[in-house]
Formats: structure tokens, sequence, C-alpha cells
């Protein structure tokens, strides 16, 4: 017999998931920056995690989640985060129906394209 509410636990590589699929589906966005958490992953889990360059806090209050992305050239840097903010507070509340408390947004480059492939280049 089951006395009282059953909370339920939700993996936070499941809530960065969402988070990834949302960031890269964002215009401008040209990848994840996911330096600080791919030796960790490699070493705990022996292969490299889908949620680099996404850090997941959970609280009583709520999830709080950290993106560290890199830009596409002339992409308009605050828009792409105001973005990036809207479809990964949606994706990860409708799939987990956890509240989410904050999405901050670490722009950790722009992604230059090669010499010669700028469309804007008038030869």
């Amino acid at each position: 017999m089951v006395h009282g509410e059953e909370k339920m636990k939700i993996s936070d590589e499941v809530i960065a998931v969402c988070a990834v699929n949302a960031t890269l589906k964002t215009e401008g966005v040209a990848r994840l920056a996911g330096g600080f958490s791919n030796t960790l992953s490699k070493n705990l889990l022996g292969k490299e995690l889908m949620s680099k360059g996404v850090k997941v806090n959970q609280s009583d209050e709520g999830v709080q989640i950290d993106v560290h992305i890199i830009v596409k050239y002339k992409a308009k840097i605050p828009a792409v985060a105001w973005d990036i903010q809207e479809s990964v507070k949606k994706e990860v509340q409708s799939m987990t129906e956890l509240p989410v408390t904050a999405v901050n947004i670490h722009v950790q480059g722009v992604e230059i394209p090669p010499e010669g492939k700028d469309e804007d280049d008038k030869k």
C-alpha cells in the first residue's frame, strides 16, 4: 500500500537532452560549447554524453539550466539567447512537468565561416 504522494525523480541527463535538442534547433546556434564536461562524462560513463555544453541544477524550487554555446557569425546574440531561453524552458517543462526557474546562456564564441564562404562576399 502506498501512503502519501510519491515523488518521481527525473535525471539531470534527461533534462539536459531536452535542453540540447531545443538549443540546437534555435536559429543562430552553431553548436554547443562543451569543454567543461567532456572529460568527466567520458571517464565516468565510458562514452561522450550528448549533453556536453549543458549543466542542470535541480532544487525544490525547480530546474536551473546553463547552456554554453557557439553562435553563428553575424547572428544577433541577444535574440539568439532569448530564443534559446524560451525554447529550452518550453521543451523541458512540457517533457518533464518540472518548473524551470532559469535558463542561463553563456556565449563561448563565434563560428567564423572559412575564407571565401561568406555569402555576403561581393567578389
